[in-house]
This record gives structure tokens, C-alpha cells and sequence, in this order.
């Protein structure tokens, strides 16, 4: 048992040890079956006045070893992490360049496209009172959107005539704020866009959404002039092939209401894709979203004369829309954070 040796041998390894060897040099020497270990079970055959001496010198060994071995861990280690310092001055050495979200892509291209027939962008409040949302669009209480279920109220003092707080389920709530901006004088040519919030959560709907809402007031405003807007945002928006129809439906604050559709931009409205049916429309339209002409008690909540004006409005989602121009199936895809998806745009 030659200790002095064996600590020469320690010391000229750890002169020579690096990273990648001192992990097993430390186990070598005081690991369960190193070479310490070793030492002490052939204690057993000496004599006790000789145990009492080998076990002392042994103890004295492998503390040595111990801070030795931690001393040149440590020091090998802050040289490696000296090495690796990056001068934070330097370009990285993989620059790659960042990009709009699609949901802003989408908002400034729809922005575009309204801004080039006289519509101004505008925005009204994610946080309204009911009365902006429902009662001004003649939802009366006993509406089922007004249920809990339907739309989010916030807790708050509810004020006695615009009642509680809500998380505006649609942007439409922004129609008669801009009608009182303009002091109830048309002509008015709005673009809303902003977000809106419903407790729904699946593969088409999300609990937080954007929407863009539409509103024309004038006088002598028709129906033909609401489908030529239409018209005019689909084809630059989707593409100049892309066809729209009205379907009549009901909506409690247009009169009459439509929904809209568009030809299908998976099979360009054939219902058809490589001798089968399509799979995303299976008819050959698309539901773009919902219409119709400015219901009267709505002009009378802004304050406008509905014997003198009218005017149409419309509501869609940009999810949805974006959907249907790159054909997404999955609208959670926009709010997951995966870079691969984002890259796409």
C-alpha cells in the first residue's frame, strides 16, 4: 500500500486531465470500487497497531484526493465556459429574419383593401358595456347571446343605465359608438377590426378571436350596393375567380340579413378535388360569415333618422377568412406558437 506513489500517480493525472476525463478519474480513485476503496479493504490483514496507522494515512489520502480532484473539476470547467463566451457585440451567426404574424398580415391587408374605397379603420373598445353590445343592436335581455354561456361578463359595478361589463363577443358593438363619434351624420364608411371573445374552444373556434366588421350609412343605400362591396373585397382578397351569393338568414340587428359565401378556393367551386368530393366544402361554397341592411332601431339607437338613411354591415371572422384563402384546417394553429406553422406566412 504504497500511498505516496499512488498520490504521484493522482497529482500527473490531474496535470493532464480535461473535461471529458476528470468525471472518470474522480470515480477511478473514490468511487464504491476505486482505488481508495481498494486500499482500506486491505486493511484486513494487518496487524491493529497497523490498521490504526494505514486507516490514518488512508483518511489523509482521500481528502486530499477529494479537494484535488473538486479543484481540478472547477478550474476545467471555468476554463470551458470562458471558451465558450460569445461576444454579444458580434452579428449571430445564424441571422434570421423575423416576419409579421398572420393575423396582422390579414388585418393590414383587409385595411388595404377597404382604405382604397374611402373606409377609415377604427377601433372601439374589447371591454364594453352591454348596452353597446346588445341593447343598441336589438338583442333585447331575454336573447339568447346574453345567456352567460354565450358571451364572458366581467365582475364590476354594472352601471344603471348601459348595464355590466362584458368581453365583446363581436365587434359590432363598435356600429353605434362610431354613428354618436360622428354626432349621428352620415355619410358613414367604417372598417372595425379588433378582437372578440366567446367560451368556445376547438379545431374552428378559439376563446379569443379577431373579427372585422363593416357599416355604411347614406342615403338611398341598397342591398346592391352592399353585394357590390362584397364583391369588390373577395376578389381582392381571395382572388379575381372567386364568386360570392347571398343566402337569406336571420340576424337580430340587420334587416334583411344574408349570410355570405364564396366559392370554394380548395376546388374553385366544383365541389370536386382529383375525381372526389371535396373535402373541405363538399358543395362548392364556403360560409364566409354573416350580413344584411342596418336594422332601423339600430340607426335610432345612433340617433339616425331611418326614413332619411340606411345603410348594410357585416361582420367576419380574420381567422376564418385566412382559413379559407390558404385552406387551414385547424384555427388553434394560429395561437400555438409552433415557428413552423408561422414560417408558412
Amino acid at each position: 500500500m504504497d500511498i505516496a506513489a499512488l498520490k504521484k500517480i493522482l497529482i500527473s493525472e490531474l496535470l493532464n486531465a480535461s473535461v471529458s476525463s476528470i468525471e472518470g478519474l474522480e470515480i477511478s480513485y473514490l468511487g464504491r470500487n476505486g482505488k481508495i476503496n481498494e486500499l482500506l479493504k486491505n486493511i484486513k490483514s494487518l496487524s491493529l497497531e497497523e490498521k490504526k496507522t494505514a486507516g490514518k494515512d488512508i483518511n489523509a489520502f482521500k481528502i486530499f484526493a477529494s479537494e484535488e480532484i473538486k479543484k481540478t473539476k472547477s478550474s476545467l470547467y471555468e476554463k470551458k465556459e470562458q471558451e465558450m463566451q460569445v461576444d454579444v457585440t458580434l452579428p449571430p451567426s445564424l441571422d434570421e429574419p423575423g416576419s409579421l404574424h398572420p393575423i396582422t398580415i390579414a388585418v393590414n391587408e383587409i385595411t388595404g383593401i377597404f382604405n382604397k374605397i374611402g373606409f377609415i379603420r377604427m377601433s372601439y373598445p374589447e371591454v364594453d358595456w352591454e348596452y353597446y353590445a346588445f341593447e343598441v343592436l336589438n338583442m333585447p335581455v331575454t336573447h339568447a347571446a346574453r345567456d352567460d354561456f354565450e358571451t364572458t361578463f366581467l365582475s364590476g359595478q354594472p352601471d344603471k343605465k348601459k348595464g355590466k361589463m362584458v368581453l365583446t363577443p363581436h365587434t359590432s358593438n363598435g356600429q353605434v359608438r362610431e354613428m354618436e363619434r360622428l354626432h349621428s351624420k352620415p355619410p358613414i364608411r367604417m372598417i372595425n377590426i379588433g378582437k372578440c371573445y366567446r367560451p368556445n374552444w376547438d379545431a374552428t373556434h378559439t376563446p379569443m378571436f379577431h373579427q372585422f366588421e363593416g357599416l355604411c350609412v347614406d342615403k338611398n343605400i341598397t342591398i346592391a350596393h352592399l353585394k357590390g362591396t362584397l364583391d369588390y373585397f373577395v376578389k381582392s382578397y381571395f382572388g379575381e375567380n372567386t364568386e360570392v351569393r347571398l343566402r337569406p338568414h336571420h340576424f337580430q340587428f340587420t334587416e334583411p340579413s344574408f349570410e355570405v359565401d364564396i366559392t370554394c378556393t380548395m376546388c374553385k367551386g366544383t365541389a370536386i378535388v382529383k375525381d372526389k368530393k371535396c373535402k373541405i366544402c363538399k358543395s362548392g361554397w364556403l360560409e364566409l360569415g354573416g350580413t344584411g341592411m342596418v336594422h332601423p332601431n339600430v340607426l335610432k339607437a345612433g340617433g339616425i333618422d331611418p326614413s332619411l338613411y340606411s345603410g348594410w354591415a357585416f361582420g367576419f371572422g380574420i381567422e376564418r377568412v385566412n382559413m379559407m384563402k390558404y385552406g387551414i384546417d385547424d384555427i388553434r394553429n394560429y395561437y400555438s406558437g409552433d415557428i413552423r406553422f408561422l414560417k408558412l406566412f
